[in-house]
Order: C-alpha cells, then sequence, then structure tokens
C-alpha cells in the first residue's frame, strides 16, 4: 500500500518539475491532484478484514442521536419525507444533488481558473488540502456511514435505508451496478463528510473570487447538498459537521502553513530549472 501511496502521489509532483509553469501546467496539476485522491482514497479497502477490525461504528451513532433528542436525523427524515406522499420528489432533488457532486467542486475551480486565473492556485491548494487531509483521517479512522450501520443490526429501532440505491436502478438501469460499483468502491470513507466539505469550501472560494451569482449558487447547492446526504443515508449530521470543521482548519490554517508552501514552491522551482536548463 505505501508503494501505491508513493507512486500516486509522485506524479503531481513530477508535473511540478517537469512542465513549464503554464495555465496549462496548473490544470494538469489540479488534476493529477484529484486523480492521486481517488485512487489513495480507495486502497485500504483493498484489505477489507484488515479494515474491519479498525471500523468505527458506534461513536457518530451517538453523536447524532443526541443531536436527534433520541433519534437519528437520517432515520427521521426517511420517516417524514421519504414514506409521504412527496417521497419520490424529494429523493429525485436529493439523489440529483448527490451526484452532482461528482463535478461540481472541479468545475468551480476551473470557473476559477478561467475568470479570475490570480485566485486559482490559493483557491486549488486550499481545495486539494481538503481532499488530502480528509483522505487520511480515511486512513487513520475508517468510520462506518448510516446506511452500513443500519444494514448491520447497530442502529436498532432507527431504520435507515441507501434511498440512492433504489432510486438509482430505476433511473439507470442494468447500468446502475457498474456506475455505483465504480463510484462507490470504499464504503468506509465516511467521517468527515468530504461530499460537504468541499461543496462547502468550493462555494466559500467563489465567493472568495468575486462571483456573487456563483458563489449563491454554491452556498444553496452546498446546503441542499447537506440535507440530500442525511436524508439519503449516506452521511450523519456528525459527518457534515466534521467536514465543515475541516474547511475552517484548512482556511484558518493556510497562513500558518504558508511558509512551508513557500519552501517547498523554493525547492520545486530549483528542480524545474535544473530539468528545464
Amino acid at each position: 500500500m505505501a508503494a501505491s501511496v508513493v507512486a500516486t502521489v509522485s506524479a503531481p509532483t513530477a508535473i511540478a518539475v517537469l512542465w513549464p509553469r503554464s495555465r496549462r501546467r496548473d490544470v494538469a496539476l489540479f488534476g493529477a491532484q484529484m486523480w492521486a485522491f481517488a485512487v489513495t482514497h480507495e486502497l485500504p479497502y483493498d484489505d477489507p478484514e484488515r479494515l474491519r477490525a479498525r471500523l468505527k461504528v458506534n461513536y457518530p451513532i451517538a453523536i447524532d442521536r443526541w443531536i436527534g433528542r433520541g433519534q437519528l436525523p437520517n432515520a427521521r427524515l426517511q420517516r417524514l419525507l421519504h414514506r409521504g406522499p412527496y417521497g419520490e420528489h424529494v429523493t429525485r432533488m436529493a439523489a440529483w444533488a448527490h451526484w452532482i457532486w461528482f463535478v461540481q467542486p472541479y468545475l468551480s475551480i476551473f470557473w476559477i481558473l478561467l475568470r479570475r486565473y490570480d485566485d486559482f492556485p490559493h483557491s486549488e491548494r486550499q481545495m486539494s488540502a481538503v481532499f488530502d487531509i480528509g483522505c487520511a483521517v480515511y486512513f487513520l479512522a475508517p468510520t462506518a456511514p448510516p446506511w452500513w450501520a443500519a444494514e448491520n443490526g447497530f442502529t436498532g429501532d432507527d431504520e435507515i435505508k441507501r434511498v440512492m440505491v433504489e432510486f438509482g436502478e430505476r433511473i439507470w438501469g442494468p447500468a446502475w451496478t457498474r456506475m455505483f460499483g465504480t463510484l462507490g468502491s470504499n464504503p468506509w470513507a465516511a467521517m468527515p463528510s468530504l461530499h460537504f466539505a468541499t461543496a462547502l469550501m468550493a462555494a466559500i472560494l467563489l465567493s472568495d473570487a468575486g462571483g456573487r451569482l456563483q458563489g449563491s449558487i454554491g452556498w444553496g447547492y452546498a446546503a441542499a447538498l447537506g440535507f440530500s446526504l442525511v436524508y439519503l443515508g449516506e452521511h450523519y449530521v456528525t459527518d457534515l459537521l466534521a467536514g465543515t470543521a475541516l474547511v475552517l482548519a484548512v482556511r484558518k490554517g493556510e497562513p500558518l502553513a504558508r511558509p512551508l508552501v513557500q519552501l517547498v514552491n523554493s525547492r520545486l522551482r530549483r528542480l524545474e530549472a535544473i530539468a528545464t536548463s
């Protein structure tokens, strides 16, 4: 696993050193960074039995029960909405909000690249930090999502369905199994919710870049996604709060990390000069 991680994360470093600085290089660097995350966050699940021995299940249930005054918010929302007369409409909205996430953070960053290029390095760095720190937490403390906890008898009387699966099978038909298997390859990467954290960071970055309309859309989407993740049974409220805390930590911690970033950049520039000379 360690060799795989090193090989994966070496790609962004190689691009930074060997490719002359340009917008194209910046796009390739961010793309390589995201590819490295996509590969790395799946690696712990290569050995499910070993990962299961470290899996955390109960603490988010206890916290969410306290938040929900004795009942898990996931179960409460599903009882109120999924079984109600408008359940199909709510499920459709929530599922599409979830699926849109697979492009939303990246489209936000590329909008900044095209319209506010001076803000791009700062924005890309903060978004990447959210992904990377969240991935590190997945390695250190794998945590089960609510749907998995319910399926395995950990939530007691709080019944929680993975609503998106039922809806996805109806919408996508036979293609759903392949699509869902590709996108959900590590079911125990739940705490913090990087879905919510990166959507929230995208909203902040769009607002920082001066896009009022884009920022408003970003904030609205983050709110809709947060509701959807809880309703669909994908995340606890606790996961969303942890994602928010991660975003705040990255925002507040960047000034402290800036000297280190500048040091790394200076070393990369030296290597770049040697490679291109």
